[in-house]
């Protein structure tokens, strides 16, 4: 196994979107997990032929697939969060008239805006509005959302800017005139700030929304008019489900690359960056749903794990997986840590692994023989700092169910204040020699 991921450039390493790779990949805010580029470098590595299928079974916001598209290979992905999933298949969508988005969205623009100053709501100016009613999002919506994620003047404007675009007559370019309405309400019009975790910045009253949206429609419509190749031929697609069953969506013998990056066991809870999207749509209303989606996620943290949870019989015989959930244990009650999510820390880790060994279990069916796999992981110490070093456990999870590992390349390197070691991000390669999922 290679100790740095040594024919990699550095270009390869590093972890942030090329401007010549920003195109489509930025329509829709998201939270990197590997760039386009490093795609694209496995797609050689791997020397994809045109006639062989990419899978992404985390597929987020479609980086993999939008990669793969733009290289002229066909693709699919599989996601969970409904949001996310709508996101990355209008990003896909590239078969659009773009004068005519651009002038329905001028149209809407101007419609919004005479509807704002009847309101006493002036967009252009952020010191005159003397609106007397607000729209607001359901009570129940409102109690899912973070705290504060945004103001009720901004979220007044952009209800009446969705609202009218809901209204549109123009069916074939609506999805791209929400995009842009999601990524401009959650980077101009919120209050959420996004890092290593989300949270709440800086209280905006008031912001600008029109103009905003109309310039993300006008990027939108530039990348269109930029792409080079006919991909009219080509397939891409994303299924919404759970990846740990991805039998269930493909068929057998489909696959012959995997490029993905799946979560990692860090005590982020995935559904938090997309609530407020979740939420302005209506993909999700209430905590009942909410808790529905993220029942066919990978459990991750704490916040996603529940009773009838049973991934860990999947690693029942992977003792080092034992091994560390005892570790978190035993510094638990050294520690004299006593909090409801404190104890459910052991019970994560036997979960998470115990969902990607179902995943890889059930995903070698799909699988052609020969297939390639690149799952980009990392080490994690989110939990009462014991180290886990998910690429090497993976690896040990995958030998156990058929497949071969062929590589574990260090993709970069973090370091983690609170253990004072460096943390690894790496790609696992794997090879399916099986056949028929046996």
């Amino acid at each position: 196994m290679s100790n740095s991921v040594g024919e990699i450039a550095a270009a390869y390493r590093t972890n942030k979107v090329k401007e010549e790779d920003g195109a489509i990949h930025n329509w829709y805010r998201f939270v990197l997990s590997f760039p386009p580029h490093l795609v694209k470098y496995y797609l050689e590595k791997f020397d994809v032929s045109e006639s062989e299928r990419i899978l992404d079974p985390f597929c987020g916001t479609g980086t993999t697939l939008i990669e793969s598209k733009i290289n002229l290979r066909n693709s699919i992905g599989i996601e969970a969060n409904p949001i996310v999933r709508y996101a990355t298949k209008t990003k896909l969508n590239w078969n659009i008239n773009t004068d005519e988005l651009i002038n329905v969205a001028l149209d809407i623009a101007q419609k919004v805006n005479k509807r704002l100053l009847n309101e006493g709501i002036d967009d252009r100016s952020l010191v005159s509005n003397n609106a007397t009613f607000l729209r607001k999002l359901p009570e129940e919506s409102e109690k899912i959302l973070i705290k504060n994620s945004i103001s009720p003047v901004p979220l007044h404007k952009s209800l009446v800017l969705l609202e009218e675009i809901r209204n549109s007559r123009s069916e074939a370019t609506q999805d791209h005139l929400i995009l842009a309405f999601l990524k401009t309400t959650v980077k101009y019009a919120s209050n959420l700030r996004f890092g290593p975790e989300i949270g709440v910045g800086k209280i905006k009253k008031d912001a600008f929304i029109i103009d905003p949206w109309l310039d993300q429609i006008r990027t939108i419509a530039e990348d269109i008019n930029d792409l080079q190749n006919d991909y009219q031929d080509l397939n891409a697609e994303i299924i919404f489900g759970d990846s740990r069953n991805s039998n269930q969506y493909l068929s057998r013998s489909s696959v012959n690359v995997v490029i993905t990056s799946p979560p990692y066991p860090n005590e982020k809870d995935y559904s938090r960056t997309t609530r407020l999207e979740n939420v302005l749509l209506g993909s999700v209303k209430n905590l009942h749903e909410l808790r529905s989606v993220k029942k066919n996620f990978v459990r991750s943290n704490t916040r996603s794990v529940y009773k009838e949870d049973n991934d860990h019989e999947y690693i029942k015989d992977i003792s080092i997986v034992h091994q560390i959930a005892k570790q978190i244990e035993d510094r638990r009650t050294e520690l004299n840590k006593t909090s409801g999510f404190e104890k459910m820390y052991s019970k994560v880790i036997l979960q998470y692994f115990g969902g990607m060994a179902r995943h890889l279990s059930n995903l070698r069916n799909s699988l052609a023989h020969g297939a390639k796999l690149a799952y980009i992981v990392g080490d994690q110490a989110s939990y009462l700092r014991v180290m886990i070093r998910t690429g090497s456990i993976l690896a040990e999870i995958a030998e156990s169910l058929g497949y071969k590992v062929a590589d574990i390349e260090l993709f970069r390197t973090r370091f983690a204040t609170a253990t004072k070691e460096d943390l690894r991000e790496e790609v696992l390669i794997l090879e399916w020699t099986g056949a028929n999922g046996k």
